[in-house]
């Protein structure tokens, strides 16, 4: 197992770095969405937000008229939703990655797990298929991520280790090959079907609506539940498999489990807002740097945080350049990207280079 020196910032150490993180991840979401449901095309005021939301919670608050009150739960409600659902799904789903690889360069979308989601999903559409009838898309999203993720994980070790330089090759290597697939499918797919596909390789969450929330609501809060389950054992794997061996942790089947929650939850959130990368990079990392590795508050922190951030980047991409509207995997990209550079550099430091 690669182990990659870390510096954390100043921030505190401990329970009382973790305590400040937790409180300041929610304090943001909690002034984020109702900003969110605010902003837009129409604008409606923050307090009539909280007043039409206190109403229909039963806690007092006035029904809005009618314009504002469906644009809110009709349009904005369900976005911010998806947003917070994928966002924790992403961000939950990197974490991961990066305790099962013990590598904090492996992300969904780094190395090609979110691509084979999207192959799964965008052939679904190309060939017209209905066999689990609204099923169909996450189903094939998810056995496309699970068959990538588990294509990676074994390619990426030698020796009892994951080889970092393997681990970046394999996913430009799967990444380049899901996207030929994918514009295979393109080519032979019409017009209905072309647009449907240009959605999941930009990623999107324009159409977003209650059915799609609730399509990826199963599959979300199964692996958001599972996820912090695996934890401690997380921890114990970073000392090495030897260790972790000798501490009563079935490593290989540990790992399995996990590349399958990973696979859970990358396919729910490719399967309703198509290719969003680096939100399972940046966060969890960023986060490990400010509070240390202890995978209990880095799993359930990596959850809120990429909530946090994909809330935000939504935001972002509806308002920048309104009144059209950002790609929002274009727009992850572009932030997240510089990141992983800097990344990439201070990991190579960190091991003597990789010669």
């Amino acid at each position: 197992m690669t182990a990659v020196p870390q510096k954390p910032l100043t921030l505190g150490t401990g329970r009382r770095a973790v305590w400040w993180l937790t409180g300041a991840l929610v304090a943001g979401l909690l002034a984020l969405v109702p900003a969110a449901a605010a902003t837009g095309a129409f604008p409606v005021p923050v307090g009539d937000v909280l007043a039409s939301a206190r109403h229909r919670a039963g806690l007092g608050g006035a029904e809005l008229e009618r314009v504002a009150e469906s644009v809110l739960w009709n349009v904005r409600f369900p976005r911010i939703v998806l947003a917070l659902l994928v966002g924790a799904s992403l961000g939950c789903a990197g974490a991961l990655m990066q305790g099962v690889f013990g590598n904090p360069l492996a992300e969904p979308g780094t190395i090609g797990v979110s691509s084979g989601a999207a192959v799964g999903a965008v052939g679904a559409i190309s060939l017209g298929l209905d066999t689990f009838g609204g099923w169909t898309v996450p189903v094939l999203a998810f056995t496309g991520g699970l068959l990538t993720a588990l294509l990676v994980y074994a390619m990426s070790r030698s020796g009892g280790r994951t080889e970092v330089v393997t681990l970046i090759l394999t996913g430009i290597a799967v990444n380049a090959f899901a996207g030929a697939l994918i514009g295979l499918f393109l080519f032979f797919a019409d017009t209905a079907a072309v647009n449907q596909i240009t959605f999941w390789q930009l990623g999107s969450l324009g159409q977003a609506t209650w059915p799609k929330v609730l399509a990826v609501l199963p599959c979300a809060a199964a692996g958001l539940t599972l996820a912090p389950l695996y934890a401690r054992r997380l921890d114990l794997l970073a000392l090495g498999d030897r260790p972790a061996r000798h501490l009563g942790v079935d490593v290989e089947r540990l790992r399995i489990v996990l590349i399958l929650v990973v696979a859970l939850l990358t396919a729910a959130a490719v399967s309703v807002a198509g290719v969003i990368g680096f939100v399972g990079l940046v966060v969890p990392h960023l986060l490990r740097m400010l509070a240390g590795p202890g995978h209990r508050f880095l799993v359930p922190g990596s959850a809120l945080g990429g909530a946090l951030v994909l809330l935000a980047a939504d935001l972002a991409a509806r308002t920048l350049a309104a009144p059209a509207e950002l790609p929002l995997g274009v727009l992850t990209a572009l932030v997240g990207s510089p990141f992983f550079f800097w990344l990439l550099r201070r990991t190579r430091r960190g091991q003597g280079g990789w010669a």
